[in-house]
């Protein structure tokens, strides 16, 4: 049976699951990933770096999902249900 790799190659019989290109942009992913802000994403050095103040913009963009699923959270816990190691599966309904 074909499996694939990092960048989608399918892998033949007798070929190495990973090869060096591979290898490469997965350690560029995780260079790439150490740098940035763990809220917004931002490269960590520009974003953090005094020249950068109040040279981003900001917009409010509601996820619907995350609404619904903050909704029948804060309803649960007015019911006095227990949050503690709750887990929220949030499915989009079939139209």
């Amino acid at each position: 049976m074909p499996r694939s790799v990092f960048l989608g190659r399918v892998v033949a019989e007798g070929e190495p699951l990973w090869l060096d290109e591979d290898r490469y942009w997965a350690l560029a992913l995780a260079d790439v990933e150490a740098d940035s802000c763990p809220d917004c994403k931002q490269p960590w050095g520009e974003a953090t770096d005094p020249d950068s103040e109040g040279a981003y913009t900001a917009h409010l963009v509601r996820c619907h999902a995350c609404a619904i699923s903050a909704k029948r959270v804060r309803v649960h816990q007015d019911n006095k249900g227990d949050t503690d190691g709750l887990h929220v599966h949030v499915e989009r309904d079939r139209r």
